[in-house]
């Protein structure tokens, strides 16, 4: 939660993304490092604790992961390493795997992309409709109906667009900027790790 000291969450989000992004655009894309993908995923936390109670399963779940890839960079320097070795040790679909756990990570950034995307794109004070659109564009498929309905339910909590600007101390020309940035800079990352996935024939829809 940002706090009355000025802490700009969204700031820090967009700088962080856009040095992955960087590194995606290079010639070293395929060494992206574990330790900063996991420093730049863990700032995307408290978004997810802005939301209340309809993505509180999201941030719980999202945090639990982000440490486990953040204690796994101590050890292993890079996604595709990392990844490597679960296939190796045919552990990828474990649950705990850090495999899945990346998958999961990455649906997150995901649902802040979309997220951040339908904010932009609407009007008024009610951030139902992004919030529900983001939703069932990247978490529903994979969630059952309880989950689903739990989520629907608490749609109606959400923080208006106002407190949403507060909690993250922004305006709505600052937060619209960073939100833009943070959008450019995640679809390439998004796009990589897909492809790690894809390249190693392991799909990401599980």
């Amino acid at each position: 939660m940002a706090d009355a000291g000025g802490e700009k969450p969204l700031k820090k989000i967009a700088e962080a993304f856009k040095g992955l992004e960087t590194t995606v655009n290079s010639q070293s894309a395929a060494d992206l490092e574990l330790a900063p993908f996991s420093r730049a995923a863990s700032l995307v936390s408290p978004l997810f604790g802005c939301l209340g109670i309809a993505f509180k399963f999201a941030e719980m779940d999202y945090v639990a992961k982000v440490h486990d890839l953040a204690e796994a960079s101590k050890s292993i320097t890079t996604l595709p390493v990392m990844m490597d070795k679960d296939v190796a040790g045919n552990t990828v679909r474990k649950a705990g795997s850090h495999t899945r756990n990346l998958l999961r990570v990455k649906r997150g950034l995901d649902m802040v992309k979309v997220l951040f995307e339908q904010i932009l794109a609407t009007q008024g004070d009610s951030l139902k409709d992004p919030a529900s659109k983001a939703y069932a564009q990247v978490f529903a498929p994979h969630h059952g109906w309880a989950i689903r309905k739990a989520v629907g339910a608490g749609m109606y909590a959400l923080p208006t667009r106002t407190q949403l600007m507060r909690k993250l101390n922004e305006d709505e020309a600052s937060a619209r900027i960073q939100m833009q940035s943070y959008i450019s800079a995640s679809g390439p990352l998004i796009v990589y790790i897909d492809k790690l996935f894809e390249t190693r024939e392991l799909g990401t829809d599980w």
